[in-house]
């Protein structure tokens, strides 16, 4: 437990650094004195020790997120001016990318969770009403699962323009999603439920028709990241529902720039592995390759991106700051 005197050893130097940010206003750095400068590097380097600190004690969480919420302040504060490099995509998407999705890993667990729940509502509900199954498929979908064929032969005939569609429609529902969040959270609610309880109605189509391996095998290559992609992008948008319905401690409109900020680094985050995602179901899903190999494929990928996204960046998390 943080003892009660290092706490008040230590809050003047938090008060501190938040009148050193206030004073800067729409100005920013050039609003600062050249000794409030020193004071805003010197407070910041602090701060993100007191953080390292605070983190060690698990009743303290509260404490730890006002702090990295201070320190993710500091930051835009400190960088705000600086000039956009390409070099800086490197560092983006070996550490930044990575350390935002663990640090706010539960957002998308809640995503996950509330396609899951549209996904199971719309299996059962297929599984027992077939009327509910072909009013989300249409006749055209329900007529070629009744013929035992999968609908999506006609990609193999235009593979690079399909690519080129699917990419495009994966990153639009993914955009979709996440601009939802300025709803409050419920349009990216509803998106995420009605993406899930149409693949559980579908689900549930190919299983009745014996069509379950057949259906898995195409969505498995580009599922692995399509989907956790779509994950990321629901809980970017619940990110930005929080700034706007629980500020916290900070006012409403820095805590949207704060959650904001970080849903938009999810969101960039995606976008590679949304591209390769179209172009695996553009060309190798719906192609004639073994099912075994198209499983495969989905494995080394899901175990790559798990990789990545859990241990990517981790020597910097070590220092407690959040970029």
């Amino acid at each position: 437990m943080i003892p009660a005197r290092w706490l008040e050893k230590r809050k003047p130097h938090w008060d501190r650094l938040e009148s050193i940010m206030d004073a800067s206003g729409r100005r920013g750095v050039a609003a600062l004195s050249p000794r409030e400068l020193q004071e805003l590097a010197l407070l910041y380097r602090q701060v993100a020790a007191d953080l390292a600190t605070v983190r060690e004690d698990p009743m303290s969480r509260r404490l730890a997120d006002y702090l990295n919420q201070l320190l993710a302040r500091a930051h835009n504060l400190i960088y705000m001016g600086r000039r956009s490099s390409p070099r800086g995509i490197i560092p983006f998407y070996s550490r930044t990318f990575p350390e935002v999705f663990r640090s706010t890993f539960d957002y998308t667990a809640l995503a996950t969770a509330l396609f899951a729940a549209g996904m199971l509502v719309g299996f059962l509900a297929a599984l027992g009403d077939p009327t509910f199954q072909h009013f989300f498929l249409g006749p055209r979908m329900t007529e070629t699962i009744e013929r035992r064929q999968m609908w999506t032969h006609s990609i193999l005939t235009i593979k690079p323009l399909a690519a080129s569609g699917i990419m495009t429609n994966n990153l639009t529902v993914s955009f979709t999603v996440f601009a939802l969040g300025i709803t409050g959270g419920l349009g990216t609610i509803y998106m995420l439920a009605l993406n899930g309880l149409m693949m559980g109605v579908v689900s549930a189509a190919c299983w009745q028709a014996g069509m379950s391996l057949q259906l898995w095998e195409f969505v498995a290559g580009h599922g692995v990241l399509e989907l956790p992609s779509v994950f990321i992008a629901g809980g970017a948008g619940l990110l930005l529902a929080r700034g706007l319905l629980f500020p916290g401690r900070l006012p409403r409109r820095q805590a949207v720039a704060h959650y904001g900020g970080q849903a938009a680094r999810l969101i960039l985050g995606i976008i590679p592995l949304l591209v390769i995602a179209g172009l695996i179901e553009g060309f190798i899903s719906p192609s004639p390759l073994p099912a075994l190999a198209k499983f495969a494929l989905a494995g080394i990928l899901a175990a790559l991106l798990a990789l990545y996204l859990t241990q990517a960046g981790n020597r910097h998390r070590r220092r407690g700051v959040l970029l």
